[in-house]
This record gives C-alpha cells, structure tokens and sequence, in this order.
C-alpha cells in the first residue's frame, strides 16, 4: 500500500520506505548487540502478516545467560479504518487510511540486579483523498531496576541528554518530563521506573530532522543499556532478591495492561497477539498488602519511583 502523495514536499512512498529500512537495519543492530552482551541466548525469528494488511517480524530470546525473555519486534501493518484509540484524542483522523511501523523492544534479565530496559521507536501515516497526509514520528527508552544503582542511571540519563542536544537545549528536559508523566502507575502513585526520554507526535521540525531525532532515540538504546548489562550482569543474587524482583514485575504488567497506549493500539487494531504482549514477563507475582522490610535495599527503591532531575 504504498502513496504517490507528497510528504513535507517528499514522495511519500520512498519516505515510507526509508523509514522502514531504518527500522528493519535496527532490529537487526538490537539483536545481535543484546546476542553478543548475553554471550548464549539468540533471538528466534517468528514471521508474521496480518489478515486486514501488513505484518511483521517477532524475534524472542529465552532463558539466555542474561535475558531470561525479551522480545524485539518489527511491525509495518496498514489498513483503511482507524481505531478508536487513535481517533479519540484526533478526530481529524477519522476516515484516512493508516500505516504504522516501528520497533518495540523489553528486555527481561534474570538477574534482579539487571534492570529491565524497554525502547520503541515508530512512524506514522494516515492519508485521505484530496488532503495531505498527517504523519508523526514518536518512540522513546525508559529503565525499570530493581535495585538501583546511582551510576547506572546517570549513564542511562546522560546518554539521553548526549543524543538530545544536537536537536535543542530544552529537548531532553521536555522528553524526559514527557516520559516521567507518561509511564506513571496512578494507583500505585508511583512511576514505573527511572524514566528516560518520551515523544510523540513529533513533525514540527520537518521531516528530515524529525526522522533524525527518531535515528537517534533508535541507536542511543544499545549505547544506554549494554554498558549496565556488563556491569551488573555477574553480580550474586538469592531468593529474597529474585521474589523481589517478580513481586515488581507484577507493576510492569499492571501499567502495560491498563495504561499503554501501544497495547491498545494494537489490540484495537487487531494487531497480532502474541507480539504485542511480548512485552510481559514470563514471570510475575502478586502479594496481598505487600510491604518491604523498614530500611531494607527493597523498601528504598520507592525513592527512586518519582521524578528526579538527573
């Protein structure tokens, strides 16, 4: 499905296509760098298309050294009737045919003192007859440790800075700010993680530099995470530590099952299953009015689960 229109002056079929060879090469990167950081686990490709149009490609990594799951998918799907998670906020939306694609990633570690580490970059277009196509670039990284090291998330935070500041002074206070509200737990009042950077509806800039800043949120991942992966990924753990962590786990879910915009995105839009809740891990625990040992490293992670300048 692919449009003769003009995109900010552009074809919009050729930039639709580099876009999407963007995406496919970063898949690629993603895995091979999280293949070589773990040192055993390897991504399986499971390829799929999607009835109403488009499809896509899942690759999973499972009970790895490192990673005890984590998915990095690809997905391009395509279609005429925009769902209602989309149109509710932009009713300008309504009736345009649509195309979606990017790259969404978690990465679940075994070790408890590995944080998880999620990213998602992703283009889109919908275009409607007679009228220009309304288009947006958004995406974004955020970290979720467990137990929390100052330095690792320093880095995680520097490096968001370090890719902002070519694009603006105020890009990385605006996006981090973004993130922070963004993936916030209302009834647990608390945040999901340490944040990291947030966009979307990214096309004030143009085209080219919108695609740009969305190149670099895709790369600055690997450059973010695999150095706390190395750092963290030998360090002993035990059962208090490992129960901790599934206990956790259990928030991560709560906030992509009731609050993500991409999870519902891809339901309503009948994406496939299996890939949009690739996201979750393979375990998880719930306990009944659950409260951490006064002063233990468990009871202090609450203080980092709030905004903080970095």
């Amino acid at each position: 499905m692919m449009s003769a229109k003009l995109l900010d002056g552009k074809n919009a079929a050729e930039v639709i296509e580099a876009v999407k060879s963007y995406l496919l090469n970063l898949q690629d990167t993603i895995c091979q760098t999280i293949e070589l950081a773990d040192g055993k686990g390897q991504f399986a490709e499971d390829s799929w298309v999607r009835e109403e149009g488009g499809g896509g490609r899942s690759r999973v990594m499972k009970n790895g050294n490192v990673v005890e799951q984590g998915g990095v998918n690809f997905s391009h799907v395509f279609g005429s009737q925009m769902p209602a998670s989309a149109t509710a906020n932009r009713p300008e939306l309504a009736g345009r045919n649509f195309q979606a694609m990017g790259v969404s990633l978690v990465i679940h570690p075994h070790n408890p003192y590995v944080p998880t580490s999620h990213a998602n970059v992703r283009f889109f277009i919908a275009e409607k007859e007679g009228e220009s196509p309304i288009w947006w670039f958004g995406g974004g990284f955020d970290l979720t440790p467990f137990y929390p090291f100052k330095e690792d998330v320093q880095h995680w935070h520097d490096t968001a800075k370090k890719l902002c500041l070519p694009f603006g002074d105020d890009i990385y206070s605006k996006y981090k700010k973004w993130c922070d509200d963004y993936f916030y737990l209302k009834h647990r009042d608390e945040t999901r993680g340490v944040g990291g950077l947030f966009f979307d509806d990214l096309n004030e800039w143009g085209f080219d530099q919108s695609f740009a800043f969305m190149q670099a949120v895709g790369n600055g991942y690997i450059d973010a995470y695999v150095p706390i992966i190395e750092r963290r990924k030998n360090t002993a753990y035990g059962e208090r530590e490992r129960d901790f962590q599934l206990y956790r786990r259990g928030r991560y879910v709560e906030f992509n099952l009731v609050f993500d915009r991409g999870t519902l995105f891809g339901l309503q839009t009948g994406g496939r299953t299996e890939s949009i809740l690739m996201s979750m891990p393979p375990l998880a625990r719930w306990e009944y009015c659950y409260s951490p040992a006064s002063g233990s490293a468990e009871a202090k992670l609450t203080d980092w689960l709030k905004p903080t300048d970095w």
